[in-house]
């Protein structure tokens, strides 16, 4: 902490020396002048040691500045959900700071499933404000990496399988944080869709998935969102590793989409200089995961892109091309975010922040089903409520790797249960199994202990008794943050809960009809019991206001509108990764041992190609558990015959399609309505359906409401590898509009000249 006032003190000296010993203000300083002139002037000034010193990390988080010149240091923070608790210069061991909790919000499975874009540009400005109060110019997020199988650990920091969703959902993300100054750093860019062997694997795709699937939400980050900063990820991809990738980063990245900010290293994804300077790279960080104690005076200096770099410079092997493009876009981001005066101060865990993370997870939550209308729970009707499962008491911020949070407070879904029907109704708990009763993660501690030395059987039989003598039973299960499940750095083992909880979820289903089921996890889950179970709620990780946010809902406070951002299979098997694909890697290469380290990476291909998800489950009929976009409500809506405003549109056209949706029932809700188009006859393989377009329409009782959504030649196109060109053959296409992907309410034809 000393170290940082110390510099920060000789930066207001700097700027002020340097103003006084010159008549004028330099132009770089000048802020009347053109971003890009202060920028050029900048980079004039500088040696080319202070260049080289700026495309390294100095510590854990944070990269040089150049102080003769006053220009200031980075300091990054892991997110997406919160601000990461400060940790010391050179040690991921936390620094001992009072001051660094922030407020928890929703994981962003639970975003992507409000898909609300509001919901989203108020998330993305709340973090933003923390981030900026915490002194944070880069918030490492977020992460748009395609849900390719449910057994992926990180998925729950992802926004789901469709491209479409997640680039709309993404973009006022970005927009929210940087208003705060506060630059974004969209990953893992690209392919990181599993955690077993990301550090060693090298993924084979053909170019139309990687297109058509893959690419989109990082497109939109850059194009449409505009954010400073892409991480790039740890596997290989056409046999270069991804954060120093000639296709991804110069080709595509920068040349194909002309992204001006700065590409970041992943932590420890660099391991080549050559490549690092030739192939798109801009900032590393992470190399020596142990800092100075590495050995040498000043570790940070044997980065791939410091000393080595610089030594190649001097010896007149590599020129300083690559060096003054990299150093320019870092100045672009220092103007936004360190040397910009104009940006807010930022604030952390205000009452407008708790709203906005009880909000996003009141529309994230999921309600898969509710048969017999067993939800909403009337308080005034209910005298006894049991509450079972390890879920309802445990914390889930602290753990699940980086997005690993010290939160001011984390409201469990026991308490918010009890604070919202306790005072009417009899709120009885039961644990039930004990799965994690862990709960720290790189010393970050939740403070609970949860370590219990009954038996399973005892667990098990008071669960069940609770639940023979209670008016409704609410088990509060699923997964947590532990290694191997939904966490970084490893998958799951199995598509079924863990902790022996199917066997008890089918007892209590014996045991009280009334029985509702909320699974806490960011990823599907097989479900052996479903046809017993009458209610079943998905809840996700949400943050702070997670037990808020469950009782509101299971009350009926917030009607549930939240819808699926990806399929649930019945079993692993009818996942296309699975049944086509290869994972977790090249069976023969598995058997052969390959994979251990980066000398010997295993292959991995992408036998699915574009089918993914849905695109799988409804072209091949494969039923699913539940469908992407499911998702229903305590009322009923009724959507009108869509309308298109022509039936025959041209290659530069656009098409509007216009429905009406009305809420039929007794209470007021919201409803997404989604559009998907269907390409009737192709020369090639396309999906049944793809997402091109959704609304959410808040609606009260008997109100109804016009829907317009327009779409152009981009929602019917397909990428053609061989033309390397978005192609949209001419024929005909229907347009159909549900509430969920095998859930279609109307549809129109239309034609394509």
């Amino acid at each position: 902490m000393l170290k940082k006032i110390i510099f920060l003190g000789l930066l207001n000296f700097t700027h002020t020396a340097l103003i006084a010993q010159t008549k004028t203000t330099p132009i770089y300083l000048d802020e009347s002048k053109p971003v890009e002139d202060r920028i050029k002037d900048a980079l004039s000034r500088m040696t080319v040691e202070e260049k080289v010193r700026m495309l390294h990390a100095q510590s854990k988080f944070s990269s040089a500045g150049v102080p003769r010149l006053g220009i200031p240091e980075f300091w990054t923070t892991d997110g997406p959900h919160g601000v990461r608790a400060e940790v010391q210069w050179d040690e991921w061991d936390q620094a001992g700071w009072t001051n660094d909790s922030i407020i928890a919000y929703p994981a962003l499975t639970a975003l992507s499933a409000t898909w609300n874009k509001q919901m989203s540009w108020n998330y993305g400005k709340a973090i933003g404000e923390e981030a900026r109060y915490r002194k944070k110019d880069v918030l490492l997020g977020p992460g748009v990496n395609i849900y390719r199988t449910p057994l992926n650990g990180r998925n729950f920091e992802y926004m789901g399988e469709d491209p479409y969703l997640t680039s709309i959902m993404v973009v006022p993300y970005i927009k929210g944080v940087q208003s705060n100054g506060v630059a974004t750093s969209v990953k893992h860019y690209a392919l990181n869709n599993q955690e077993m062997f990301r550090h060693t694997s090298n993924v084979k795709l053909d170019d139309r998935a990687l297109y058509e699937i893959y690419l989109p939400p990082f497109k939109a980050a850059v194009t449409e969102g505009d954010s400073w900063t892409i991480m790039g990820a740890y596997d290989k991809y056409k046999d270069q590793y991804a954060s120093q990738n000639q296709y991804l980063l110069n080709d595509i990245l920068k040349g194909e989409w002309g992204y001006k900010g700065v590409v970041v290293s992943d932590w420890g994804a660099v391991n080549n200089t050559e490549q690092a300077i030739k192939n798109g790279l801009d900032m590393e960080f992470g190399s020596w995961t142990n800092g100075l104690s590495a050995g040498t005076s000043n570790a940070y200096d044997n980065y791939y892109l410091a000393k080595p770099y610089l030594d190649l410079i001097k010896s007149g092997k590599v020129g300083t091309k690559e060096l003054d493009d990299k150093v320019t876009r870092i100045l672009r981001l220092a103007y936004k975010t360190t040397m910009n005066k104009n940006k807010p101060f930022g604030s952390v865990a205000s009452e407008e922040h708790i709203a906005v993370a009880k909000q996003i997870g009141e529309e994230g939550i999921v309600l898969l089903k509710n048969d017999n209308n067993i939800l909403p729970i009337d308080a005034n009707k209910v005298k006894s409520i049991a509450v079972i499962g390890e879920n309802a008491i445990k914390m889930m911020t602290v753990g699940g790797g980086s997005s690993s949070l010290k939160a001011k407070y984390e409201t469990l879904p026991l308490d918010g249960i009890k604070s919202r029907f306790g005072k009417q109704t009899e709120v009885k708990y039961a644990r039930g199994y004990v799965g994690d009763p862990g709960g720290e993660y790189n010393g970050v501690k939740s403070g609970q202990n949860l370590e219990d030395k009954r038996s399973e059987k005892e667990l098990f039989n008071e669960a069940i008794a609770l639940a023979k003598s209670a008016d409704v039973v609410i088990f509060v299960g699923g997964l947590n943050k532990a290694d191997f499940q939904d966490s970084e750095g490893n998958d799951r083992k199995s598509y079924n809960l863990p902790y022996n909880q199917d066997k008890l979820i089918q007892e209590l289903a014996k045991a009280n009809k009334n029985l509702v089921v909320s699974l806490v996890s960011g990823n599907a889950v097989a479900m052996p019991w479903i046809k017993d179970v009458p209610s079943i709620v998905q809840t996700w990780y949400l943050g702070s206001e997670a037990g808020n946010s469950l009782a509101s809902v299971l009350a009926g406070d917030a009607n549930p509108s939240g819808k699926l951002p990806f399929t649930f299979p019945v079993k692993l098997e009818d996942n296309s990764a699975h049944q086509l694909g290869e994972y977790p890697g090249n069976k023969e290469e598995l058997a052969a041992g390959k994979g251990k380290d980066q000398q010997n990476p295993i292959n991995i291909t992408y036998n699915e190609g574009i089918l993914v998800g849905y695109r799988w489950h409804d072209t091949k009929k494969i039923k699913p558990l539940f469908s992407f976009g499911h998702g229903l409500s305590y009322t009923t809506f009724e959507f009108g015959k869509v309308k298109a405003d022509k039936t025959t549109i041209s290659q530069n056209d656009k098409i509007t399609f216009t429905f009406t949706v009305k809420n039929v029932g007794n209470v007021a809700g919201a409803e997404v309505a989604q559009l998907y188009i269907t390409d009737v006859k192709s020369s090639v393989l396309r999906p049944t359906k793809e997402l091109k377009g959704f609304e959410k329409v808040y609606l009260k009782p008997g109100e109804e409401k016009e829907v317009k959504i327009t779409v152009d030649k981009a929602a019917l196109s397909y990428f053609d590898a061989d033309k390397h060109a978005w192609v949209a053959e001419p024929g005909d296409f229907e347009a159909l509009i549900g509430n969920s992907s095998d859930n279609i309410k109307t549809k129109i034809k239309f034609t394509l000249k």
